[in-house]
């Protein structure tokens, strides 16, 4: 299992909405809209690094109201 923290940047007074939309995803652990340079950030598991590719690329990238995103995988050092 891969999990990955996810740090959005949404248009103006979007990361409510966005944060609430992307809870609603499989995949997504948590979501959680912020204060400081990102405004949504969120908790997401998958299967493999592929998997987490296609849920960030394919899903939430697609939600209305995101600029841009950075993907952080954990990792158990």
């Amino acid at each position: 299992m891969v999990q990955a923290y996810i740090l959005i940047q949404t248009e103006v007074g979007k990361a409510a909405n966005v944060a609430s939309e992307i809870s609603g995803i499989p995949g997504v652990t948590q979501a959680e809209d912020v204060t400081g340079p990102y405004d949504v950030i969120v908790r997401a598991e998958a299967r493999n690094v592929d998997e987490l590719g296609k849920l960030v690329v394919a899903q939430i990238q697609a939600v209305e109201g995101i600029t841009r995103t950075l993907t952080c995988p954990i990792v158990h050092i």
